[in-house]
């Protein structure tokens, strides 16, 4: 047996190209809202989800470390990161994290409101087919960061004939409405082919 293979359905398991960031989407029917992007990324969008772990058996004796039954869950950090090169006012008032937006003129606040939490969707191509047809539509992958923040404030780097370059870091957050829900989510769809 030769383990230098590949998996036969490769191609159909295959995240490609940078996809965006966007603040509504349909997983059930791979909607993109008009408008709904974000704004224009530079080297792709990282998404990361580290979960918090407690070991209740550390300081009990004759307990090795790491023992599964003793093991807890506390919390998850989820964010999304990385770099626009396109940002409209609205985006500037998602940046700036707690923020009013009157037209044009963005201007920051020193508290925070419920508003200033949204849903924001990493969404990119899935799969060998990531075009719709007539009849099939394109796979996706989907990492839906509910109450997202920015908490990598607002940012721009400018160079000598070069775009600006505005990093970003959107962190999802727990609400006491629903304390025990993982405040992200991860849909996968194959896509489909046309009818024959």
């Amino acid at each position: 047996m030769k383990y230098s293979q590949l998996p036969a359905d490769m191609f159909k398991h295959i995240q490609i190209n940078a996809g965006v960031i966007s603040t509504t989407f349909a997983p059930d029917t791979g909607e993109l809202q008009k408008g709904s992007i974000v704004g224009a990324t530079s080297g792709g969008v990282n998404f990361t989800a580290t979960p918090t772990f407690s070991d209740y058996g550390e300081d009990i004796d004759n307990c090795p470390k790491n023992m599964k039954e003793m093991k807890r869950l506390d919390s998850w950090d989820a964010k999304a990161s990385g770099t626009f090169v396109s940002v409209a006012a609205a985006t500037a008032k998602l940046l700036a994290a707690a923020a009013d937006a009157d037209g044009e003129k963005i201007t920051p606040r020193g508290t925070l409101k419920d508003s200033d939490f949204s849903d924001m969707w990493v969404i990119g191509d899935y799969s060998e087919i990531n075009e719709d047809g007539t009849t099939g539509k394109a796979g996706f992958i989907a990492i839906h960061l509910m109450n997202a923040l920015s908490t990598g404030g607002f940012q721009i780097q400018t160079g000598d004939k070069a775009k600006g370059q505005f990093a970003f870091e959107f962190t999802s957050h727990y609400s006491m409405d629903e304390p025990e829900k993982v405040p992200f989510e991860i849909f996968i769809k194959q896509g489909t082919a046309d009818a024959a």
